[in-house]
């Protein structure tokens, strides 16, 4: 849930026509609150994430919703904040999903950012010269992506992954080398 297109919206209105309750300044704020506590429940458990999501979020997301179906119809939907408020609707179910579990973030730029430098290199790879040459890339990529989504240093990682897994047999054993599974065993 993010608030920059209700914030383009209202800096699209000339100041003069500007009331003090803007609808996307109200959207932008509510959403900030639900920013404010997820800032503030930075480093806590799971548990403890969900129920201040639970118990504030929740309600917060109430209002959210409450505004936008007052306002959807209400606006031109080829306006900024007409555009603003179709796409809020339209992505709501996935939107609030973070209120389901308090290990979900509230938002996808961890994931986003994640495949940035991927994305970014895309034009470095575009002429690897076989698709097996592709698919390890893109394997190795998702391993080190992986360990570092799960706080597991990459290098560490790897060299604790090459020593082990020729030793792997069975599905348990590969499993056994995931990131969130391995035992790093004090590799430099």
């Amino acid at each position: 849930m993010r608030a920059a297109p209700f914030i383009k919206a209202e800096e699209s209105i000339p100041k003069a026509a500007r009331t003090l309750e803007q609808i996307a300044t109200r959207f932008a704020r509510l959403i900030g609150k639900l920013y404010r506590a997820e800032a503030l429940a930075e480093g806590w458990t799971p548990q403890r994430r969900q129920r201040l999501r639970v118990r504030y979020s929740a309600a917060v997301v109430s209002k959210i919703e409450h505004l936008l179906l007052t306002r959807l119809h209400s606006v031109s939907p080829t306006s900024l904040l007409g555009e603003a408020l179709h796409y809020l609707h339209g992505q709501w179910p996935k939107l609030v999903r973070f209120l389901q579990n308090g290990t979900w973030p509230l938002d996808s730029n961890p994931g986003e950012n994640a495949i940035r430098p991927f994305v970014l290199g895309r034009r470095s790879w575009l002429f690897v010269d076989t698709v097996g040459g592709a698919n390890a890339s893109a394997n190795l990529y998702s391993l080190i992506e992986t360990a570092k989504a799960n706080n597991v240093e990459p290098y560490q990682y790897l060299v604790a992954l090459f020593k082990k897994l020729p030793l792997a047999q069975t599905v348990d054993d590969c499993e056994a080398l995931l990131p969130w599974n391995i035992e790093l065993g004090g590799v430099p």
